[in-house]
């Protein structure tokens, strides 16, 4: 049972580590935001083609972290090595300041363009109930990665709207056409890889619609008008990218235009 599937549900007016609150969750960020903190770990411990390390944690929030405020950053030995996706963070019971234990788990690998890693948290008191181990590694190509945790994306958005709960109507108003946003950044990712960027750049609108329905008094997840905007940075459609830019930035409380990535393109177009 995968992470949203055991928390989702149970009262948000504990803290602390020993509350009840468990569960396994993959985490974000590992190649790229992270990636040089997460490798020196890795490195510093002699992991590299083949490598696995278990290692003490701590959940830290970030209320001032531009990109999302409510990020939850997973930190070992003092090194920001990922963070709990968005739709976890609310299970993972902190307070805005709060912190809690948890454990990891890092598998490294030397593709052709370096050591790559790959990190798993557990939130809980019992014992890791790991999904990977030493001999049962997950893929940790590009690709096989890309499908893996798309289905268990899907599977968790899924296990989250038959909660019944909040949550459930959370996802809910972030669906379009049946399809919640967060599933839709795989199929643009790859359409983007094929150079047909029309279709993704359809793609890109309807997630676009389904983050502004799902983003609960926040700013939107800005990453599909990103994409939408790189794309056509591409097909040279200028203001059609000044006015996707606007659109998010409309959407995002004025304390935090200026420092998102989303503001300072706009402000490069001029």
């Amino acid at each position: 049972m995968g992470f949203l599937a055991r928390v989702f549900g149970r009262s948000s007016g504990q803290s602390g580590g020993d509350d009840g609150v468990e569960g396994l969750a993959k985490l974000s960020g590992t190649t790229t935001t992270c990636r040089a903190a997460i490798t020196a770990l890795a490195e510093r411990y002699g992991a590299a083609d083949g490598g696995y390390l278990e290692l003490p944690a701590s959940l830290q929030r970030e209320p001032h972290n531009p990109v999302d405020r409510n990020a939850v950053a997973v930190m070992v030995e003092g090194e920001r090595v990922g963070y709990l996706h968005r739709f976890s963070t609310p299970a993972a019971q902190l307070s805005t300041v709060g912190s809690r234990p948890a454990r990891v788990q890092i598998f490294t690998e030397v593709l052709p363009k370096g050591l790559r890693a790959e990190a798993w948290v557990w939130i809980g008191a019992r014992s890791p109930q790991w999904d990977w181990s030493e001999s049962k590694r997950p893929p940790m190509s590009s690709k096989a990665k890309a499908e893996i945790e798309h289905a268990e994306l899907r599977n968790s958005i899924r296990e989250g709207l038959n909660g019944g709960d909040d949550r459930a109507g959370e996802l809910r108003a972030g669906m379009v056409n049946g399809v919640h946003f967060l599933e839709l950044v795989e199929p643009i990712k790859q359409l983007k890889r094929e150079g047909r960027l029309e279709e993704a750049l359809v793609l890109c609108y309807a997630a676009i619609e389904g983050a502004e329905g799902g983003r609960a008094r926040r700013e939107p997840a800005p990453a599909y008008t990103e994409h939408a905007a790189i794309i056509l940075r591409k097909l040279g459609r200028k203001d059609e990218e000044v006015l996707v830019l606007k659109r998010w930035l409309a959407l995002c409380p004025p304390e935090h235009r200026d420092g998102s990535r989303i503001g300072q393109r706009l402000a490069k177009l001029g």
